[in-house]
């Protein structure tokens, strides 16, 4: 069974490959994912992985979070925690949490929770739009940026550089737990 937050993602992966004029092959071939698993995410028959949203976000000329804010849009100004959607990777238990109140602001805010061992990588084109930091707020995180690799700790907080490739990686016995502040816009 799917879940509210996962069937939107599906709806919105459609709609904006739609709104470009993209078929599920322009897609595919722009996002290195396969035609068939496109169209298992647009039914909502397979929940997409955090790796395989940030391809397909990135062949769409959009940032993951940015994907994953229209799919999260309410309209309301004040976001809860109690209201602040949590999307889980199914494949690593990397979990999201939508702080920010969905606006056209330039500021968004992200929590994510990073399982011991667990890596998540994404393409330099999922950063092609915003200049995000990283606060840890607890835990250790090991960022590879390109080549370069930061071993960051709690309470340290990283400006990403110039879009590149990056892996996430929490090589510590418990989870990390880390803000990501993102400003869209700049480029």
């Amino acid at each position: 069974m799917i879940d509210e937050l996962s069937a939107s993602l599906a709806a919105t992966v459609q709609a904006a490959r739609v709104a470009q004029d993209l078929s599920v092959n322009a897609l595919a071939e722009r996002s290195g994912v396969s035609r068939a698993m496109i169209g298992k995410i647009e039914r909502g028959e397979a929940q997409p992985t955090a790796v395989l949203l940030g391809r397909l976000s990135g062949a769409l000329g959009m940032t993951l979070s940015e994907l994953v804010t229209r799919a999260e849009n309410t309209g309301e100004l004040l976001r809860r925690a109690g209201d602040q959607p949590i999307w889980t990777d199914p494949v690593t238990g990397y979990q999201r949490r939508a702080v920010s109140p969905v606006t056209d602001g330039p500021l968004e805010l992200v929590e994510v929770e990073l399982p011991p061992g667990a890596s998540v990588s994404y393409p330099a084109d999922a950063y092609i739009f915003k200049y995000q930091q990283l606060w840890i707020l607890d835990g250790q995180l090991r960022f590879h940026e390109g080549p370069v690799v930061h071993d960051l700790h709690t309470g340290d907080c990283l400006q990403l550089g110039p879009p590149s490739a990056t892996t996430f990686h929490n090589p510590g016995t418990s989870s990390c737990r880390y803000l990501v502040a993102l400003v869209k816009g700049r480029s």
